[in-house]
């Protein structure tokens, strides 16, 4: 793929994975909680992605055993049902863009965790961008100015928490490999099993969502957020194939700023001059933290099998 078509989907990609963020706002705006929200929006990823990975010649044709089991344990929760759980938890309370920003820092996370797990080397660049994005996080909870409401530091600091456990996700999964599948079929295999736990979950807490009693704009919001996901990664996926981890990985800057931007237009959004300033610190932080060619620290689909 040559020319302005990887710009192209970059620019695609990054602008469908920001709508997901203002979505997710509105997908709670009615009181849907957490379990029952997560397990709908893994039932629209296995039927999105599913048959794809099915029905793709190239896929790899292997005997699943108690290390993919594990495997997609791990990624279903470190991946999908902890992370969301906190994070809708902050969509409830927090303004959209101030979500987006938050969502920006699992390179932040990243870093560190990679250091201690040996996926990466020492850089005292990329950990200037790592201070930059604890900057930009204290410009949004510090300031009694910078948010609505004070008391939405505390939510602040949960959201956090998402983008933490991608970054675990990520990293842990560079560390042990993906045992012989690819990042497609972890994906499927994750977000099924995902199904399984958040199923019983969403009862047993009383969180249950039965999208078809009242479908309206929370239900529309959550099927097209987890449609896009599912799209975008894929995409993403593809990207990468295609034009490398790095160049795919400049995404984090469009899915930042369309998150700020359609939060403003979906959501009647406005914010104080702290937010903008950590956002610009924020971009600033991405940019020095972004991995090298050949370091996989973020996603799933940077990492090869190593344990194959």
């Amino acid at each position: 793929m040559t020319g302005i078509a990887p710009f192209l989907v970059l620019l695609a990609m990054g602008v469908g994975w920001g709508l997901t963020l203002p979505l997710a706002k509105i997908a709670v705006s009615t009181g849907h909680e957490p379990y029952g929200l997560i397990f709908w929006q893994l039932v629209v990823v296995v039927m999105v992605l599913g048959p794809f990975s099915l029905l793709r010649p190239s896929r790899p044709r292997i005997k699943l055993d108690r290390r993919h089991v594990a495997l997609f344990v791990t990624v279903a929760l470190t991946g999908a049902i902890l992370p969301d759980v906190f994070f809708y938890m902050g969509a409830a309370e927090l303004p959209g863009g101030v979500l987006s920003i938050a969502a920006a820092t699992a390179p932040m996370f990243a870093l560190p965790i990679a250091l201690l797990l040996g996926n990466d080397t020492f850089s005292w660049v990329r950990i200037g961008g790592l201070a930059l994005g604890m900057g930009g996080i204290l410009l949004m909870v510090g300031p009694e100015a910078s948010l609505p409401d004070p008391g939405m530091a505390f939510f602040v600091l949960l959201v956090l928490l998402a983008p933490a456990l991608y970054a675990t996700e990520g990293n842990i999964v560079a560390k042990i490999g993906t045992f012989g599948i690819d990042t497609m079929q972890t994906i499927v295999g994750a977000s099924t099993l995902g199904m399984v736990f958040a199923l019983p979950l969403a009862f047993l807490t009383d969180q249950w969502v039965d999208p078809f009693a009242n479908f309206g704009a929370a239900e529309i919001a959550l099927i097209i957020a987890a449609a896009l996901h599912a799209v975008v990664y894929a995409t993403y996926v593809w990207l990468v194939g295609q034009a490398g981890s790095v160049f795919a990985s400049q995404a984090a800057y469009i899915v930042t700023a369309t998150g700020v931007v359609s939060s403003m237009i979906m959501l009647n959004e406005s914010y104080s001059m702290f937010i903008w300033l950590a956002l610009a610190v924020m971009m600033l932080g991405i940019f020095l933290v972004q991995p090298r060619p050949g370091r996989a620290m973020t996603a799933i689909l940077e990492t090869e099998d190593r344990h194959a």
